[in-house]
């Protein structure tokens, strides 16, 4: 009888069931070894040999071929049931799968025990590559007494639980990689508010120099290696008491005494220095982020002090919620009717009336001037947004823009305008962002401006009135306020 998958080379040489029974004992063999491995190459937070590290690092690039062959090999079992010939091919990419997966759990281990990583995360990760390793193995062996009926449910249901700890795995390297707040950094308050997800050591500290300035530096740039997921060195900076407790190498802040901080000295090395942290390939930090974190140790690393002697940072103001236009529900027979032809239209901003209309003249700038402007009044409680680039306007302009009293974005770069007028858009309480760039405003024109508290961007490129020493828009803004 042929044998099928990997028995079949061992059946070439053995009777079938003396080569099942070696591949068992095989399989069985490799799995002691691999359950073995934790104990017996224990992950101590030690670095060694720098050559551990360098083929170790080719982990993160090699995962992926596993992973793609693993999620390809119930593709083809599927496939399969339409093109019988695509079972054999599923036989091989599981064999595939099997050995890069082996592969790729050697480098990983060689990159946690070269680089002296500990920590709960690394520990599953590792933990989960072993556990993928056997349930390959296994779903191989299955494989050949499935294909044949004998045994209908084995296979599948280990090559499902193999699916299950792919991602369980991959999630555990993802956080490795990004952080344990990969996640959660952009969820919304009401989620982060629950228990899962809230960060105690954090939220204690939270209204303290350290808990606004110092814990975000290191939770940004440090933790992803120093934190409760991976622990190098023997160092967590994902809280105060944490960070002051220290690594395997003693403490690494000294209050009071920055030079003597081993962690201000590590941030300041060269970053071609191989103790220069964050280390990784990961960018340094920012001067400012420096000189706050020397301020703080050097006058004494206080968890609770709000402020430090010599740093002022003004805090952004929140900004309020936009306000409610109005219904404009009545009109919308002539807003859909101006979206089927071409020329200026308005576009809705959502399903929201109360959220305002956009005034559009993509479709015909050259033909959109003051008089096809003066058309829109009707609608202009209702506009937040004008686009109105490259068209026809002049200052006659000015006089219907006032009108426009929840406008919040208004584009004019590429227009006529002079400029002359322009202090009838400080009437417009709500706008933000004013855009004149290639337009002839000079510096007297825009005086005005500087009275109306809620514009903050006002982009003067190409213009009389743009600062000579204006390197980008950003300075052409700030002339302005």
């Amino acid at each position: 009888m042929e044998m099928k998958s990997a028995g079949r080379v061992f059946g070439r040489f053995l009777p079938t069931s003396a080569a099942t029974r070696a591949l068992w004992i095989c399989a069985a063999v490799a799995s002691a070894v691999l359950l073995l491995l934790p104990e017996t190459v224990r992950l101590d937070g030690t670095r060694h040999a720098d050559w551990l590290q360098f083929v170790g690092r080719f982990h993160p690039l090699a995962v992926h071929i596993p992973i793609g062959l693993i999620v390809l090999v119930p593709v083809l079992e599927i496939a399969g049931l339409f093109r019988p010939v695509l079972r054999e091919a599923a036989s091989f990419v599981l064999g595939l799968a099997v050995a890069a997966c082996l592969g790729t759990l050697v480098l990983g281990y060689l990159l946690a025990y070269g680089s002296g990583d500990t920590g709960v995360t690394v520990t599953r990760h590792v933990w989960g590559g072993i556990a993928l390793v056997i349930g390959l193995m296994l779903c191989l062996l299955a494989r050949s007494s499935w294909s044949t009926g004998a045994k209908k449910y084995s296979y599948p249901v280990l090559l499902t639980g193999v699916l299950f700890a792919l991602l369980w795995t991959a999630h555990q390297g993802g956080t490795l990689t990004h952080g344990s707040a990969y996640l959660t950094e952009y969820m919304p308050a009401p989620l982060k508010r629950l228990s899962l997800f809230n960060n105690a050591a954090a939220a204690r500290d939270a209204n303290s120099f350290y808990g606004r300035q110092i814990h975000p530096i290191f939770d940004a740039n440090c933790v992803a290696c120093h934190g409760a997921s991976k622990m190098q060195g023997g160092l967590r900076l994902d809280s105060y008491e944490l960070l002051m407790k220290g690594g395997k190498d003693g403490r690494v802040v000294i209050p009071g005494n920055a030079q003597r901080s081993v962690l201000l000295e590590r941030i300041t090395l060269p970053a071609d220095n191989k103790h220069f942290m964050p280390a990784e390939g990961r960018p340094p930090l920012k001067p400012d982020e420096v000189a706050r974190i020397r301020a703080w140790i050097e006058q004494g690393a206080s968890p609770a002090s709000r402020t430090v002697a010599g740093v002022v940072i003004e805090e952004q103001p929140k900004e309020a919620p936009p306000e409610p236009v109005g219904d404009y529900s009545a009109l919308m027979p002539e807003i859909h009717q101006m979206a089927q032809s071409q020329g200026a239209k308005l576009l809705v901003v959502s399903a929201k009336p109360s959220d305002g209309l956009i005034l559009n003249t993509v479709d015909a700038p050259a033909n959109f001037g003051d008089a096809q402007l003066a058309r829109f009044q009707k609608f202009a409680s209702y506009i937040v947004e004008a686009n109105l680039a490259r068209t026809s306007l002049t200052d006659a302009s000015f006089e219907t823009l006032s009108r426009f009293t929840h406008l919040r974005a208004l584009h004019l770069e590429g227009t006529a305008v002079t400029g002359n007028g322009l202090a009838k858009l400080t009437s417009l309480t709500h706008l933000t962002y004013l855009n004149l760039s290639e337009t002839k405003v000079d510096s007297a024109a825009i005086v005005p401006l500087t009275s109306m508290r809620n514009l903050r961007h006002v982009y003067l490129f190409d213009t009389p009135a743009q600062p000579a020493t204006a390197g980008d828009t950003h300075t052409a803004e700030r002339s302005a306020q």
